[in-house]
Parts: C-alpha cells; sequence; structure tokens
C-alpha cells in the first residue's frame, strides 16, 4: 500500500511542474533568465519546478509569456486548477455549508455506474436516515466551525438513495461492525438506521458485507473510501477529502477492497450482526 492516498496530488503537482521545465528548456531558457523576464527572484522558479510551491494563475501566464508560449497557458492553468481540486480540506469545502458539497457528491454518484465503499465509522451517505444524517452533520459542523445549513444538506445527501433503486447503478459497501455499534446518533435514530440497513439489503443494486469484530484480519481497518468505477478514489480524512486517479494507487485501493471482501460476512450472517447492534440499544 501506498504511504498516503495524498500522493496523488503531490504526483500531479509533480507532473506540473515539469511540464513547466520543458517549456523553460524548449525556449533556450536558463532558470536565471526566466526569472529575470518574469520579474520574479530565480528562487521562486526553483520553487516551482521542484513542485514545491503551485503557481498561481497569473504565475503561469508569466511563465508561457516568458517562454512564448501563450497558447500553452490556459491548459497549464485547467491542469493546475485540477491538482488543486485533489485535496480539499472540509473546512474549505464547508465554508458555506454542507449542502453544496452534498450536491456535488450526487451528481458524482449519478455518473458512476459501480461504486465500491468501504468504511470504518458511518455508514455511507446513501444508506443513512434522516434522524442519524442529522446527528452526524451537526457533530461536524460543531465541529468545523462551519456555518450551519444541516437541515438543506441533510435533504441533499437523502437525494443520493435514489440512486438505490434507478437502474444502472451498483454499490457494494463493506462495513466494519464498529459502524454498528458506535453510538453516532441517540437510541432511537440508531435503531431507526439499523433498520433501514436490513431494509436495503435485498435491493437488486445493493450488497452489503460486515468485517466482524472476529475476523482474522488481512488488511488493517482504513479510512473511508469510495471506488467510483475504476476511475477515482475518494478517500474522506478528518481535514479532507482526497481524490485518488493514479491508477497504481487505485490499483491499490481495489486490491485493499477484495481483501477485505473475504473478511465480510453477508447474507443472513451479515443481517444477525445488524440485528445483535440494534438489541443492544435496549
Amino acid at each position: 500500500m501506498t504511504a498516503s492516498p495524498s500522493s496523488s496530488a503531490q504526483a500531479a503537482r509533480e507532473a506540473l511542474a515539469v511540464r513547466l521545465q520543458h517549456l523553460r528548456k524548449d525556449a533556450g531558457l536558463t532558470g536565471k533568465d526566466l526569472s529575470a523576464r518574469c520579474g520574479w527572484h530565480p528562487a521562486k522558479t526553483t520553487r516551482i519546478q521542484k513542485g514545491g510551491t503551485p503557481p498561481s494563475d497569473a504565475d503561469i501566464r508569466a511563465w508561457c509569456a516568458a517562454c512564448d508560449a501563450d497558447d500553452q497557458a490556459d491548459d497549464l492553468i485547467a491542469a493546475a486548477r485540477a491538482v488543486d481540486s485533489m485535496y480539499l480540506e472540509w473546512r474549505r469545502l464547508h465554508k458555506d455549508g454542507m449542502c453544496k458539497v452534498q450536491q456535488d457528491w450526487n451528481t458524482l454518484h449519478e455518473q458512476t455506474r459501480v461504486c465500491r465503499v468501504y468504511v470504518s465509522n458511518v455508514p455511507p451517505g446513501f444508506f443513512q436516515t434522516p434522524g442519524f444524517a442529522t446527528a452526524l452533520m451537526e457533530q461536524i459542523t460543531d465541529f468545523q466551525g462551519t456555518p450551519n445549513d444541516v437541515a438543506e444538506a441533510v435533504a441533499a445527501r437523502i437525494a443520493r438513495s435514489r440512486f438505490l433503486y434507478e437502474g444502472g447503478h451498483r454499490y457494494v459497501v463493506l462495513m466494519e461492525e464498529s459502524v454498528l455499534r458506535h453510538r453516532t446518533a441517540g437510541p432511537d435514530a440508531m435503531r431507526g438506521q439499523l433498520r433501514h440497513l436490513l431494509a436495503v439489503m435485498p435491493l437488486a443494486s445493493v450488497s452489503l458485507g460486515i468485517i466482524p469484530f472476529t475476523a482474522q484480519r488481512t488488511v488493517w481497518p482504513l479510512e473511508a473510501f469510495y471506488l467510483h468505477d475504476d476511475t477515482v478514489a475518494v478517500v474522506e480524512t478528518l481535514t479532507a477529502e482526497i481524490k485518488v486517479t493514479q491508477p497504481r494507487e487505485l490499483a491499490d485501493y481495489a486490491q485493499a477492497f477484495t481483501r477485505l471482501a473475504e473478511m465480510a460476512v453477508y447474507g443472513d450472517t451479515a443481517r444477525a450482526l445488524i440485528r445483535a447492534a440494534s438489541d443492544a440499544l435496549e
């Protein structure tokens, strides 16, 4: 496994730096020459070429102008913005509340044919009930200190469940047993959430496996990740949403998912774990 899911963003940042470096070399310029034309210190050129400093739109335009390559500026700016979107802090995403992020997630799910999901903390959004989602989002808003639009965000998140019932979507979900046991919401909301898991299990679009506490581990518990059609993995950490797109890292997540699936139980055995968690709330 790779050391950190944020390495995809770093690799893309380094690839952009290489493109800029090649542009300078193709123009026959040294680093000092380019710095002089751009009107900044040579140390800035070095930092940009090493991927240590992300260039601004203005930096890229100045760089391209210095290399007589203005026609490449828009493409390089788009590449730089794509790198920036790979690693987004939750506080930045939620600066105006959580609703917009939930709507963006719905768009991604609408475009996804097969979504493989692993969670070790809470059920995925498309499985959540309004009561559970409200309790969870209130905790997140309070922790992050961001604007409270919980009611609107919950409505947007619950709307995602429609993809369970529409054709063309498949959800393969793995949950650690801890997801069933964590008291993330009050007893009534938790009980309703667990009943809802039992209700969605028979759907043709759903495969739900539970990894028991007693399973012999071949992969350690991980942070939640969502694999969308083998093209992007979205990893959720405490502070950020990370989009992994490098094929090598996507293969690592696919391998991890396969091994986690081998530890899970399904069908009646999984239902028994859900019911036992519900009974423990009494």
